[in-house]
């Protein structure tokens, strides 16, 4: 497993390789983030909400507890959280 801390700590995931591939699992503490990717992923909310702007896209929009979002490779995506929000990001 690896563990990985981001933007002075206030997001923390931990990555791993199972039968579905590579995964992170991680927790968003409140605030403003941009992301950039290397591969597809495919990012699941699991508790909380978070709003994303994805490219291409001009708004942000909520996507909470069970809902999710995919990202193609080599793109870049904002992220707003207003609470404490984990998810799972599955990459291809």
């Amino acid at each position: 497993m690896n563990v990985n801390e981001y933007f002075d700590g206030k997001v923390k995931s931990i990555g791993f390789t199972n039968s579905e591939g590579r995964v992170t699992s991680g927790v968003m503490q409140e605030g403003d983030y941009e992301f950039g990717t290397t591969e597809k992923e495919l990012m699941k909310v699991v508790s909380g909400t978070m709003q994303v702007k994805l490219p291409g896209e001009g708004n942000f929009r909520a996507v909470a507890a069970g809902q999710e979002f995919r990202v193609d490779a080599n793109e870049k995506f904002q992220v707003r959280v207003d609470e404490p929000t984990a998810y799972l990001c599955f990459y291809s």
